[in-house]
């Protein structure tokens, strides 16, 4: 079905209605949230010179009471949240100095090109009043630009290096909370704290639920009623949109797991996306109604609510695209059904408990409650998270016995893979470390297991599905190419050529989520988008290992390079070999050579460009050549002999391809000269791999090499009594009147001698290439016996018939004894 017959289809009339009232919705939103927008920031370009000051000024006043705060000494020591707190504020600051510094550096290079312009005032000379005012001006205004970028850039270093203090701060303060014991859940002592805490705990905790309950009752019934139907209408917006899409997928992408790991992706955004929106609604539908705006803490409960249920919608997106219970054909994972149909809770069950975990953590942490109730709620969260995981765990083992021993119609039980075996095993592992840490008092260590477990095994499903959509993207790719490409024979022979791209092109997509997933696997769970970007930041700025530095960007840029380089390499060596040389006076074979030695040139300029992009300067190879030089000390002698041989040939061409050459009783035409060994095909149509050293250091005939001329020529004895005049003229026409002979240079009957037992003929004759003698040859001694039959012309007898080679060799195989002297005529 077209797309435009789903929007018309009978079938859909409340997707319509729908669309329609998303538009109202829109314009009575913008309405109802109308309060004042938060004014622009302005153009950097253009602020003033005050400006920037008063804005380094109040960035440099917050640095200063950040590294107070953090140099003052205390018996308190701050807690996480505090030192989140100052890193944001850090980070604000660094913020605002990077942009005083961006404002200052066009003012600050104009007014010294404004200066270079007038240049220095002639010595003795008198200026004009208003040039000596402008002048002093552009001369105070540097100095202030100047010193306002110094004080920018100093600031934004400053407060980086805060950053990094901070940083250091929380992970030593994480190691020390790791190992601190508290009172073991399954004792007394600990239930009695936590009563004793209680009252505090709950002063603590009402001002926050008052001022939520306030905010709701100031709601106006109308807009209470607005928010409720805004909410139901994105949950029945969400379903709608997805079964659009299934339909859309269905029939516009091409049949194939594209169109499965395209939709898995998308009902995993539009999940997220669901209850996202539905808490948008209520904070503006909240804020709208309140005339100073929400207070400090209502915004951090949003933002709470807000980030839970981005936690809570990709763990039920994830597991809603994996799963698929209600439609087997679309399931990327190859479960069963029985399998599916029985964990079809697991993405609400799992997501749920991991939302609420998200925020009761994040809120009790803005209430401050006491130490006893963070470890309850700590220990109670990690507990609930845990036995979730367990049942699922067991459920799904308990369902694959099941399915072992009933079967299922169309699906075969594989066994499980190693891989799989050792992730099953870690899950349990930690599960088990988990509850035993929470039992004995170990909460924090107990709640951060769990809490990682969650986070892993969304990290771990969400890189599968983006993996997947990768994969199947180039190889739709690859397919649509394919289908369109003439079926011509060029066609057919870059097939393999584009197949081998989008495979790598695959992978190279497939390692950067991979390198993604590695660097977010070591965030903990909880922290906030800014600890996402900064840990995904060290794909740019690299992570130390010894005295290594990774940087994933630069391995990823260096492959890129190394890829793009060999396909332009290739590329241009094609062109000159099919395109540009034959259009030269060079032969087939120096056109070979040349592109040989272009491609040899461009494979070293490529391997050059990816080690500077990995950041290995050519001045730091030293030490890769002594290793070399002492591997071809020890065993690579004869590989760079023969590939400096390949270069001497390639060179300064002794042979080339083409040739016919003969080189230790082995004959044959070469056909390809290599980096190592050169290939010649023999006679019956083998090959023979020759080392390249060969060429060299032995004697080498290369019949082809000065004169590619094949000559026929042969020595006929006839008796004294012959008609010479006769005999001659029959074979000089009987080499004329053979095609394969050349009437350039001339072929010859020479009278050679006149012995006692006859007189001898040499006859000889040129061809157009040696490869043809042996044929060309016994043409024209069929031809000339049958001729010399004819005329009555005896041969001696016996008859004697000497053939030579092309060095003027008798060749014993077409030889015959000498005539006896006085030899009768035949």
């Amino acid at each position: 079905m077209p797309f435009r017959r789903c929007f018309n289809s009978a079938r859909l009339p409340r997707l319509r209605a729908g669309i329609a009232l998303v538009f109202a919705l829109m314009l009575f939103a913008g309405q109802l949230l109308d309060a004042p927008l938060a004014a622009a920031a302005p153009d950097t370009a253009d602020a003033q010179p005050a400006d920037i000051a008063v804005s380094l000024d109040a960035a440099r006043s917050q640095i200063d009471k950040i590294q107070k705060r953090l140099n003052e000494k205390s018996d308190v020591a701050p807690t996480d949240a505090q030192l989140v707190e100052l890193r944001t504020s850090a980070q604000e600051a660094q913020s605002q100095a990077e942009s005083a510094a961006a404002a200052v550096a066009p003012q600050l290079s104009s007014v010294q090109a404004r200066v270079a312009q007038l240049g220095a005032p002639a010595p003795g000379s008198h200026e004009a009043p208003d040039l000596q005012a402008q002048r002093k001006q552009l001369a105070k205004n540097q100095a202030t630009l100047d010193s306002q970028l110094k004080l920018a850039r100093l600031i934004a270093v400053e407060a980086g290096q805060i950053i990094e203090q901070v940083t250091k701060l929380r992970r030593q303060q994480f190691q020390a909370q790791m190992g601190e014991r508290a009172a073991s859940v399954l004792g007394g002592p600990f239930w009695l704290e936590l009563a004793a805490e209680w009252p505090q705990d709950k002063q603590r905790i009402t001002p926050l639920l008052d001022e939520l309950r306030e905010a709701l009752v100031v709601l106006p019934g109308y807009t209470q009623a607005f928010v409720v139907l805004a909410s139901l209408f994105l949950l029945w917006l969400s379903a709608a949109i997805r079964k659009v899409l299934l339909r859309l997928t269905a029939e516009k992408v091409a049949p194939g797991r594209l169109r499965r790991s395209l939709y898995a992706v998308t009902v995993v955004l539009l999940t997220m996306a669901t209850p996202m929106l539905i808490v948008q609604v209520w904070q503006s539908g909240i804020a709208r109604h309140i005339d100073t705006g929400l207070s400090e803490s209502m915004v951090a409960i949003f933002d709470s609510l807000m980030s839970a249920a981005a936690v809570g919608g990709v763990c039920a997106g994830l597991g809603y695209a994996l799963l698929v219970a209600n439609r087997p054909s679309w399931r990327l994972v190859a479960i069963s059904d029985t399998v599916a149909s029985g964990l079809r809770w697991l993405p609400v069950g799992f997501a749920v408990p991991a939302a609420f975990s998200w925020m009761t953590l994040r809120l009790a942490a803005l209430a401050n409650v006491s130490l006893a109730a963070s470890v309850a709620l700590d220990c109670l969260m990690s507990f609930v998270i845990g036995i979730v995981i367990a049942l699922a765990m067991i459920h799904w083992r308990h369902l694959r016995r099941r399915l072992k021993t009933e079967g299922e119609e169309g699906f075969v039980q594989r066994p499980m893979p190693f891989w799989g075996t050792v992730l099953t095993a870690l899950i349990w592992a930690a599960l088990i470390a988990g509850f035993v840490c929470l039992l004995l008092g170990y909460v924090a260590l107990g709640g951060f297991i769990i809490r990682q477990l969650i986070w892993s095994i969304l990290i771990l499903a969400a890189a599968y599905l983006l993996s997947a959509l990768i994969d199947d993207g180039c190889a739709a790719l690859l397919h649509i190419i394919d289908r369109n490409a003439a079926q011509t024979d060029a066609a057919k022979s870059s097939a393999r050529s584009r197949s081998q791209a989008a495979v790598l092109l695959a992978g190279l997509g497939r390692l950067a989520v991979y390198a993604l997933a590695l660097i977010l696997l070591i965030v903990p769970f909880g922290e906030g988008p800014s600890e996402w970007a900064r840990r995904a930041g060290y794909l740019y700025e690299g992570i130390p290992v010894g005295e290594m530095h990774i940087r994933p960007t630069s391995i990823m840029l260096a492959l890129a390079v190394l890829v793009l380089g060999l396909i332009i390499v290739k590329l241009l060596k094609h062109w000159l070999a099919d395109r540009y040389l034959p259009t030269t006076a060079l032969d087939p074979g120096m056109r070979l050579s040349a592109a040989t030695l272009f491609s040899y040139a461009g494979y070293v300029i490529v391997a050059s460009l990816t080690m500077t992009a990995v950041g290995i300067g050519l001045e730091r190879v030293a030490w890769v050549a002594s290793a070399l030089s002492v591997g071809i000390g020890f065993g690579l002698q004869a590989v760079v002999q023969n590939f400096v041989s390949g270069l001497i040939l390639l060179a300064e061409r002794p042979v080339k391809v083409g040739d016919w050459v003969s080189l230790g009783g082995v004959e044959g035409d070469i056909r390809r000269i290599n980096v190592r060994a050169t290939e010649i095909q023999m006679g019956d149509r083998s090959t023979l791999i020759v080392p390249n050293s060969e060429f060299i250091t032995k004697v080498v005939r290369n019949v082809t090499h000065a004169n590619p001329f094949g000559r026929v020529q042969f020595v006929l004895s006839m008796p004294v009594s012959t008609d010479v005049e006769v005999a001659g003229k029959l074979m000089r026409s009987a080499l004329e009147e053979n095609s394969d002979v050349l009437a350039d240079p001339e072929p010859s009957v020479l009278l050679d001698s006149v012995t006692a037992t006859g007189i001898v003929f040499k006859l000889t004759g040129y061809i157009k290439s040696p490869r043809f003698t042996s044929e060309v040859r016994s043409a024209l001694l069929f031809a000339l016996l049958q001729q010399l039959k004819d005329a009555g012309l005896p041969l001696v007898t016996p008859a004697s018939i000497v053939v030579t080679d092309e060095a003027g060799r008798i060749q014993p195989a077409l030889s015959s004894a000498a005539p006896p002297p006085g030899g009768a005529p035949a």
